[in-house]
């Protein structure tokens, strides 16, 4: 116990030339979490394990008070557009995900209702450098959604990113008993071009692993949206879903990422697939109407003060490239 406490007033010495006032009251709420885990660890000589993405019987299971507290500082981060200094780095998906329920329903009085849902880490290489082998799920909520042409500052988050996305939306609950790409297919109406503006939300020091990505609702903040394109269930549109290339530009025309819809889990049914039975097995259903993001097309860019940024869309129409922008102030 004597060292516990030792370690801990080094830490913090250590700390306080470096961090403000606010930041250190931060690392002393964290540094209390960690202090816990560290005892409950050394009472039963265990040893930490890192991330088990499947759930880890060897980490102690976290309070209601702990779960609210990690919840609570995402929360404060997100509105003060603040990255985060420490957070927890072997949390199991099952704590995640109670943290991400908690935090969700803190910013649903100024983020609105949900409207649909989030996957990410839909590409196998983004897969691996997070230290998982599936997707992961977010929350969607009604404010988060921006239309094409809107500007914002450049610091609209407090890690901003943008990448190129496609959305689809629900056309039937009959999509919660689908088991093909085909039957996906019939459920959906509509595919809407998309440029998500996400928020990782954590300090650029920190190392990031699935659990921390769910625990902050996968980085869902805003996204700009274009009109919707009507979906009909064919092989022709089924092929068509599967050849989309997605290419972000720059006021100048210089291009600054592209990607293709087959990094969406080789098929964009496929995500849909998997979303749905990602909330079956958390006792939820997909409704008529939901928005479902599939997930990075494009590599993630940073922001640049005084840039407009267009989402260019070829594939969905035979005519033309259909195209959406954001607008970023100086």
């Amino acid at each position: 116990m004597n060292k516990i406490k030792f370690l801990s007033v080094f830490f913090l010495l250590l700390l306080n030339p470096i961090f403000t006032p606010e930041q250190t009251k931060e690392v002393k709420k964290t540094e209390s979490f960690f202090l816990t885990r560290y005892k409950y660890n050394n009472r039963i000589g265990l040893k930490n394990k890192g991330l088990s993405f499947n759930g880890d019987s060897s980490l102690p299971t976290l309070t209601n008070p702990e779960t609210e507290s990690l919840a609570q500082t995402l929360f404060e981060h997100y509105l003060k557009k603040q990255p985060v200094l420490t957070f927890p780095n072997d949390l199991s998906l099952k704590q995640a995900e109670t943290i991400q329920k908690k935090l969700v329903k803190l910013l649903i009085p100024s983020q609105g209702q949900l409207i649909g849902y989030k996957a990410g880490l839909t590409n196998q290489k983004i897969q691996e450098k997070f230290k998982v082998s599936q997707p992961v799920l977010g929350r969607i909520l009604k404010q988060m959604i921006l239309p094409s042409g809107v500007t914002l500052p450049p610091n609209f988050a407090a890690i901003p990113r943008l990448e190129g996305d496609l959305i689809v939306r629900v056309k039937s609950e009959g999509i919660n008993q689908a088991k093909t790409p085909q039957e996906i297919l019939k459920n959906l109406d509509a595919i809407i071009p998309f440029l998500e503006l996400p928020d990782l939300v954590y300090t650029k020091d920190l190392e990031l692993n699935g659990a921390m990505l769910v625990a902050v609702n996968v980085g869902a903040r805003l996204g700009i949206v274009g009109t919707p394109i009507l979906l009909q269930s064919t092989e022709k549109w089924q092929n068509k879903l599967n050849n989309i290339q997605v290419i972000i530009v720059d006021q100048s025309g210089q291009e600054l990422a592209q990607g293709h819809s087959k990094n969406l889990l080789g098929d964009p049914l496929k995500v849909v697939l998997w979303i749905k039975d990602k909330l079956h097995s958390q006792g939820k259903s997909l409704k008529k109407g939901d928005l479902l993001s599939l997930g990075s097309i494009t590599p993630v860019i940073p922001i640049k003060p005084g840039t407009t940024i267009y989402g260019q869309y070829l594939g969905l129409n035979p005519d033309k490239k259909i195209e959406i922008s954001v607008n970023f102030k100086n």
